[in-house]
């Protein structure tokens, strides 16, 4: 059950208008520029999406309009539809499966401090509410704290979860999950660290940064399974130096006002996200236009 979805995906963004209402043309923009990129999927509706400040309604639209720009390709869609409520959630992940979506992701329940029980519990009921495989979510900074990995493998022990999205900086508590679920998909949500997830015993990402330099994030995972080390780490040092001018603007904005640089009309981000330091503009857009940076944009 999921051997297909190992590999590189962009966590897709979304498309606004001007006001910020939902832009169809804009999120289709972003898809096809992503989709030349030779990335294995997309990851749709979650957090680099904005999805925290959009409705469910916009949530199921953009579901079926990323669906629709992606129907010629044969990229795997994996859908994140972990919402507050779990009433929510599963509705998300019910339109997912009728829209013919390949797998679903979801942060765990991240409006209160719900414990590992009531966690458990969330995943199992969503793991059961359709076919499609689960990919669950460790991410200590949207929950509070991290999880045991004992807590962590008893989640991966479902029935219907097929791997994890890790985003933790604990890697012992990675390479542990490895060794007891060396079926299953472990992404690594760290762009600018993903070679110390992959040596740890990740076989996929899934990062924001992915939008830009997606090629970059292919060749990385390559050279990582060819056992390229150098060339891993040049390219590694690439995507660190990208995150860097990213955390002086901000990430999302910075991520869209890469795109807008390279031609992608994508819209702006909605509030409250805003551009933190006008200053960062140009060392960024300037890194862009490096000679030895547009070989991966």
């Amino acid at each position: 059950m999921t051997a297909c979805l190992d590999g590189m995906y962009a966590a897709l963004l979304t498309g606004f208008a001007d006001n910020e209402d939902l832009d169809e043309q804009r999120q289709r923009n972003i898809v096809s520029h992503v989709l030349r990129q030779g990335l294995k999927g997309l990851y749709v509706g979650g957090s680099t999406a904005e999805s925290g400040l959009m409705t469910t309604d916009e949530l199921c639209e953009q579901q079926g309009i990323v669906k629709d720009a992606a129907k010629a390709s044969d990229v795997t869609l994996i859908a994140h539809v972990g919402q507050p409520s779990l009433r929510d959630s599963i509705r998300l992940a019910r339109n997912a499966e009728s829209l013919g979506y390949d797998a679903l992701s979801a942060l765990p329940p991240h409006s209160y401090r719900f414990t590992p029980d009531e966690i458990f519990h969330y995943y199992k009921a969503l793991a059961s509410a359709t076919s499609l495989p689960l990919i669950v979510y460790e991410v200590p900074g949207r929950v509070g704290r991290e999880s045991s990995v004992a807590e962590l493998s008893a989640i991966l022990g479902l029935p219907g979860v097929a791997g994890i999205k890790f985003s933790s900086m604990n890697l012992f508590v990675l390479s542990q999950l490895r060794s007891r679920h060396s079926d299953s998909t472990i992404f690594f949500g760290s762009d600018e660290t993903y070679m110390t997830g992959a040596l740890s015993g990740a076989n996929g990402g899934i990062g924001s940064t992915y939008n830009v330099f997606g090629k970059l994030y292919v060749a990385l995972d390559k050279a990582m399974e060819a056992g390229d080390m150098d060339r891993a780490r040049e390219l590694q040092e690439i995507s660190r130096d990208y995150v860097g001018h990213l955390f002086e603007v901000g990430v999302m904005p910075g991520i869209k006002l890469s795109l807008q640089h390279l031609g992608v009309d994508c819209g702006p981000c909605r509030a409250p996200f805003r551009i933190l330091s006008d200053a960062g503009r140009a060392p960024l857009t300037a890194f862009l236009d490096q000679a030895d940076i547009a070989p991966w944009l």
